[in-house]
């Protein structure tokens, strides 16, 4: 992977993305986290190093099977990084943020796991 993709990313987000890192970014949940993230082959949406944890935000397109499968396979391989996966549709983001930040600042909280 290109060392400058990540930051084309960061430069081409999304609303959904925009929206969720204005709360992350503010340090709100004691923890700090990096947005377009690259670990093992894979540009994470939004990670969290002191709790291992990466949250992926899913558009439509992750419905469908090929992705799912694909999405699957991802999420297993960054488990055996000892990384925690926390998905999270688009929709949810724009209907239920407080929800969604509620979610995270739980699994902020949770000991990561070990490799």
């Amino acid at each position: 992977m290109k060392n400058d993709f990540p930051r084309l990313l960061r430069n081409h987000q999304t609303d959904c993305e925009a929206l969720l890192w204005r709360h992350l970014r503010r340090n709100n949940f004691g923890v700090k986290f990096r947005r377009q993230h690259p670990v093992g082959g894979f540009v994470l949406d939004f990670y969290c190093p002191e709790s291992k944890l990466a949250i992926e935000l899913d558009g439509g397109q992750h419905a469908e099977p090929a992705e799912r499968v694909r999405d699957r396979e991802r999420t297993r391989k960054l488990e055996k990084r000892g990384i925690r996966v926390m998905r999270v549709w688009n929709s949810e983001v724009v209907e239920n943020l407080e929800g969604v930040l509620e979610k995270i600042y739980m699994e902020t909280r949770r000991t990561p796991p070990s490799p």
